[in-house]
């Protein structure tokens, strides 16, 4: 397959190109643009330009709106609920970031409750600029069924990520983002895509048999990670990101969708924590450290998101690719519609 070389840059401004060209406005193309971008240089593709004709297509049928303008309200001191308006999810995110740092360094603790949205970006873009406020966070969302729960082969869960952030002393923070599923679905998507066979265990097919077809698990379902562990999880991200704030389940999020392939209605839910609020101002940060360089000791051991942060690194001086095909798509959707 040929790919094409492209840097941030240049990836950046095709895709705000594309989103103005459907049905944007500047403030919500310059924050989707931004975010995918940050996911390419941080090298997850699944979560990247990739994205982008979903979002077209959500726009040109308007089931999303290009336009939104996404406002906070407060139910609490300590919570914040961001109503997105029916937008993407990073334009509520950008309004919503200076908030949520404002309350956390003045109460130590929010709770913030985003919804409305239409959410298909990477979770830990969403935590990682909160730990560079020296802050914890943690936040969740659900999806379409695409998940079965253990002991089942019928999807009923979303693949349900979430992401966790800790901030740490002259480094960047530890930050994981995850599926619970064996594997996110994007991952699967690109795999099909490039015409690749997944590892065992990852799916079934619609007759409910393992397979490591990634275009039949894809009309099959994807199965929890850890059998009922997983699953267990995704049902309490069901009930956080969806019933304590008054957004759908997985399920109901199926049988709203219009399987267009752009995101899809939901809500999520993120917790922020300043670690100094919690009796401990001097030796948190030592005492932590300690955990992370033994675990490093380890041989074969490395923290969650080392290769995300290595990755970083190196796309930012040498740029990143995509497949040629989809730039030709995206050139062509980047085209001004009269």
């Amino acid at each position: 397959m040929q790919q094409v070389n492209l840097t941030l840059e240049q990836g950046k401004e095709l895709a705000f190109n594309c989103l103005i060209s459907n049905g944007c406005d500047d403030a919500n193309a310059e924050a989707t643009a931004e975010n995918m971008i940050t996911a390419e240089r941080d090298g997850c593709s699944s979560h990247g330009l990739f994205r982008l004709p979903g979002y077209v297509i959500s726009l040109k049928n308007g089931k999303i709106n290009g336009r939104a303008a996404p406002v906070i309200k407060k139910s609490a001191s300590s919570i914040l609920r961001i109503d997105g308006k029916r937008g993407m999810a990073p334009l509520a995110h950008t309004i919503g970031k200076k908030a949520i740092i404002e309350r956390v360094h003045d109460q130590g603790v929010v709770i913030a409750a985003f919804v409305n949205i239409f959410h298909m970006a990477a979770l830990w873009l969403d935590v990682e600029p909160l730990a560079d406020e020296g802050f914890t966070a943690i936040t969740m969302t659900t999806s379409r069924s695409f998940v079965a729960p253990a002991g089942s082969s019928k999807p009923l869960f979303g693949t349900n990520p979430m992401a966790f952030a800790w901030p740490r002393a002259n480094e960047l923070p530890m930050v994981f983002d995850q599926a619970t599923s064996v594997l996110a679905r994007g991952e699967v998507q690109i795999a099909a895509r490039d015409g690749l066979e997944l590892p065992e265990g990852v799916g079934l097919d619609v007759r409910g048999c393992l397979t490591n077809n990634p275009e039949s698990i894809l009309e099959g379902a994807l199965l929890p990670f850890g059998g009922y562990k997983g699953s267990a999880i995704a049902l309490m991200i069901e009930l956080l990101a969806g019933g304590l704030i008054g957004q759908p389940f997985s399920p109901e999020i199926s049988a709203l969708s219009n399987g267009d392939g752009g995101p899809e209605p939901g809500g999520q839910l993120l917790i922020a924590l300043d670690p100094d609020r919690f009796g401990d101002q001097k030796g948190w940060r030592h005492h932590c450290e300690v955990l992370f360089a033994k675990m490093k000791s380890y041989p074969g051991v490395r923290l969650p998101g080392q290769r995300r942060q290595s990755n970083r690194d190196r796309i930012i001086k040498e740029g990143f690719q995509i497949p040629e095909n989809l730039h030709k798509e995206l050139l062509k959707l980047a085209e001004k519609v009269d």
